[in-house]
């Protein structure tokens, strides 16, 4: 009986610390990163747990991502990744109706690094209906320190 409460413990504890973490996928469905929702910082992470960019609030309804080398990535609207010509780069589920792919477990998270000075953000373009050339691993890794 002890067994059996402690797993039921465990499943119910591993899906309270999934639900604060917002999975991004790119223009394929795949799960490439995510959203830390409970971090200070809204941190976005590789799958492999590599910290590469986080989420800025605006008194607009988006936010800024900016990488940790300072970089401003693009923006993060309505469950949509932007990049800087207006072109999707990638979604939460929901966002768009694509089907989205089986995720797999994640890594630990890594350590993250000290924020460089943020560079200053470029106006935001008009969203594109579509989904741009840029893959949504190339996109966040230009945001990774050194």
């Amino acid at each position: 009986m002890k067994k059996l409460l402690f797993a039921l413990f465990l499943f119910f504890t591993a899906g309270m610390a999934q639900a604060e973490e917002i999975t991004l996928f790119n223009a394929e469905g795949d799960p490439i990163a995510y959203i830390d929702a409970s971090s200070d910082d809204l941190a976005i992470y590789m799958w492999d747990g590599t910290p590469v960019a986080y989420l800025l609030a605006t008194d607009k309804d988006y936010f800024h991502i900016y990488g940790y080398n300072g970089k401003h990535l693009g923006w993060f609207e309505n469950g949509l990744v932007i990049d800087h010509k207006g072109y999707r780069v990638g979604f939460q589920k929901g966002a768009v109706s694509k089907y989205t792919k089986y995720e797999p477990y994640k890594s630990y998270k890594k350590y993250k690094p000290y924020k460089a000075y943020r560079s200053y953000p470029p106006y935001k373009p008009y969203t594109q209906s579509r989904f741009g050339h840029t893959s949504l691993s190339l996109f966040l890794k230009a945001g990774q320190k050194g």
